[in-house]
């Protein structure tokens, strides 16, 4: 039952090649969005040095004059276009993407499974039960449930994102004696919120793709009763993980419950627990757990360290012990996506 130094290593290899499909997914999507920009450049500068040109006082145009402009209505609808076919490849890149992580899942899980059970010729008794495998029908009902949260998550993107830009060219700068200066300014301004929707779209793409992930080994958890007796929040432990992470780390959940409910990016995983191997039927001591103490680990970290995981609230109160350790994370709920564990904010602490 116990987690070894071989199911640490297993389930670090699998954060491995999980984040390096992320990352290839990213990489495609931060270079179709520069892409997309890159036709839209030109398109703005003409926009933005003709509403400084229409100005001869120095002053910006109103937003009367902006949204009636035809060349910025052109443009605008330019941008809605691209952002909805940036949004249809952020579909496809995330089933491709989805598929490729749970064509590796039950391989996945049973190692970590496995590498709990006694070393083969130490055993007096072996196990009952076989690992059960989760068939392609229920990973393609997974890929199809990521892709339709997608679409629906996506769906605003271009709309908001137009708004943004719209609203950044009618609120205007100061064009003053430098035309030039101004437009400059104006242009980056614009990029800024065009890119605000990339931001969005990645984090919904990681993070769809993580919980992915996480469905995919929780329904290969639950064909095993028989086997598992709960799994275990699995945190990275180093100084990108946030307070709430820390304090889940090393939690045991039963099969029937879904998660880690990690917030949006999070890189939490959930780790499969085997029954004792009495109740496997090995007369074998148990072994000691080695999955590392959250506390413990933190505790041991450079100061520099715990400051950048806690901020100098946080840390501070845990030093004075008016913060208990369980209290770092709180349970957060939203109509637009699913509940999720998040840092306990100050003002509560």
């Amino acid at each position: 039952m116990a987690i070894d130094r071989y199911t640490i290593r297993i389930s670090k290899d699998i954060r491995v090649v999980i984040t390096g499909i992320l990352d290839d997914a990213t990489r495609t999507l931060v270079e179709a969005w520069g892409r997309a920009w890159i036709e839209l450049d030109f398109e703005y500068r003409q926009v933005i040095d003709e509403l400084i040109a229409a100005n001869r006082d120095g002053k910006w145009p109103n937003r009367r004059t902006v949204m009636r402009t035809e060349r910025v209505i052109e443009a605008l609808e330019h941008t809605h276009e691209q952002i909805i076919k940036l949004g249809e490849l952020e579909g496809v890149l995330v089933s491709e993407n989805t598929r490729k992580i749970t064509d590796f899942e039950n391989d996945w899980q049973e190692r970590l499974a496995m590498s709990q059970l006694p070393a083969a010729g130490t055993a007096t008794a072996t196990v009952a039960v076989g690992f059960q495998r989760l068939n392609r029908d229920a990973f393609d009902a997974i890929v199809e449930r990521v892709a339709g949260q997608v679409h629906s998550y996506t769906k605003p993107l271009a709309d908001d994102a137009v708004d943004a830009m719209k609203d950044a060219l009618v609120r205007g700068v100061a064009i003053g004696e430098n035309p030039r200066a101004a437009a400059a300014t104006m242009l980056r301004r614009v990029e800024g919120r065009f890119n605000g929707g990339l931001t969005r779209a990645l984090t919904i793409a990681r993070t769809e793709m993580l919980d992915a992930h996480r469905s995919a080994a929780a329904a290969i958890h639950f064909d095993n009763t028989d086997l598992l007796s709960g799994w275990i929040w699995n945190a990275e432990l180093d100084s990108r993980t946030c307070p709430s992470c820390w304090a889940q780390h090393g939690s045991f959940h039963g099969l029937d419950e879904p998660g880690p409910f990690d917030h949006q990016q999070g890189r939490c995983d959930r780790l499969p627990k085997v029954r004792t191997w009495k109740e496997l039927g090995f007369d074998l001591p148990e072994p000691v757990d080695l999955l590392p103490d959250a506390q413990t680990t933190f505790w041991a970290l450079p100061q520099s360290e715990q400051l950048e995981i806690m901020g100098p609230g946080r840390l501070k109160a845990l030093q004075d012990g008016d913060l208990a350790w369980d209290r770092l994370s709180m349970r957060r709920t939203s109509d637009a996506w699913r509940d999720s564990y998040t840092p306990r904010p100050l003002s509560q602490i």
